[in-house]
């Protein structure tokens, strides 16, 4: 039986692995990055300059999966990026889907080796609140919500998921609110099951987390969420300005409102006001207009607001904001990004690390009692901080 592979970004380096063996036994490609819990076999494996995720799957559901990631690209979904299916493998072995690999992501488990503290668990619910709610805004119905599905990125002291599992999964015409509350309830149940295992492994401090506040988070923050984004909202003619607070308040969660559905009474008394389509990453993308930084959206936040900070300590409240965000690249970004060393870059991303310079900053002013310049708290918090902490990229990123 002939070897197949359907891939939609050609890698002929993928014909170099061992198909013909087992992917259990496979030694030669392999790099160790933390892989989450999966019901298949699965490794990480590089090629040159690129890291993919491979998975062991009957071909019909690698396939599907496969197209439904596609399906979710083309859609700008936060998911990882499918590469190729692998099918007619020598000696009946299953097919196999690959994946490109997400840089500085990190399974929960892994997370928790790392240290995650107790309380930074709702954050990573959180997120995985938001992932849930933008997919069924995309009328995606999951099936199988869970933290293991789920790949984690650092924002800003928070996270971003993203979603990493999609063979239980399927893109509907609409999605049903009997659907969306089973997606929740699944979610619930497999999220209570995962932090139990936690605290039994003794895993990092997994052992001080309570399950029950956690899923009751999951739930009563994905209501609050969907209802935020969806709910119909009914004000007098008089009080137009509404329309403009609704869609600053949806700015101020990092939602931008695409599209949105106002209807007036036939007097003109009275106005309903509902958005139609909305979508997350509304400071990422002012960030990336103004400076060319590509970051999740609370990172951009908080750099955004660092510019705002740099043009007022400047007086440059009368230059455009193009021209003030070009002059805090070259003063204030790249002088503190070039004081990170190569070997010290798989630690965090960019962004990631200015954040956490900042908070830094922050605590080395409580202690000194005054204001520490930005440069000095950068290299404080490399000599001191992120040098103890463990790499989050590869272990061996190429040059």
């Amino acid at each position: 039986m002939a070897l197949r592979i359907v891939a939609n970004r050609p890698d002929p380096a993928i014909l170099t692995l061992p198909w013909d063996t087992p992917l259990e036994e496979w030694t030669e490609h392999v790099v160790p990055l933390p892989r989450g819990l999966s019901r298949h076999v699965v490794r990480i494996v590089r090629l040159g300059e690129r890291v993919y995720a491979v998975k062991e799957t009957q071909e019909d559901i690698a396939f599907r999966e496969y197209r439904l990631l596609r399906d979710l690209q083309r859609i700008q979904m936060p998911a990882v990026v499918p590469q190729a299916v692998v099918a007619g493998r020598p000696d009946d072995l299953p097919a196999a889907l690959v994946t490109q690999h997400l840089r500085f992501s990190l399974p929960y488990r892994s997370l928790f080796e790392h240290g995650l503290a107790p309380e930074q668990v709702p954050s990573l619910i959180d997120a995985l609140v938001v992932l849930l709610v933008r997919l069924h805004l995309a009328d995606f119905y999951w099936g199988d919500v869970s933290l293991s599905n789920v790949l984690f990125r650092r924002d800003a002291g928070g996270f971003a998921a993203y979603l990493v599992d999609a063979e239980t999964g399927e893109l509907k015409q609409s999605l049903s609110k009997h659907m969306r509350e089973y997606d929740v309830t699944v979610g619930t149940e497999n999220v209570y099951a995962e932090l139990m295992d936690v605290m039994a492994s003794g895993t990092g401090r997994g052992s001080e987390i309570d399950p029950w506040a956690i899923i009751e988070r999951l739930q009563t923050r994905y209501e609050q969420l969907w209802n935020e984004l969806t709910a119909e909202e009914t004000f007098s003619a008089e009080e137009s300005w509404r329309v403009e607070q609704r869609i600053e308040r949806l700015n101020d969660m990092g939602f931008d409102v695409e599209e949105i559905d106002i209807v007036t009474d036939i007097d003109g008394d009275e106005m309903r006001l509902q958005p139609r389509v909305v979508e997350l990453g509304h400071h990422a993308r002012e960030l990336q207009n103004l400076t060319g930084i590509v970051a999740e959206d609370a990172q951009a936040r908080r750099l955004l607001n660092d510019i705002a900070a740099y043009t007022t300590s400047r007086g440059l409240g009368r230059l455009d904001r193009e021209v003030v965000a070009q002059r805090w690249l070259r003063e204030i970004w790249e002088p503190l990004q070039a004081m990170v060393p190569a070997e010290l870059r798989g630690k965090l991303e960019p962004p990631e690390i200015f954040h956490e310079v900042l908070v830094h900053r922050w605590y080395l002013s409580e202690q000194a009692g005054r204001s520490v310049r930005l440069l000095d708290a950068a290299r404080s918090y490399v000599d001191n901080v992120l040098t103890e902490k463990p790499e989050e990229a590869l272990a061996a990123e190429p040059e």
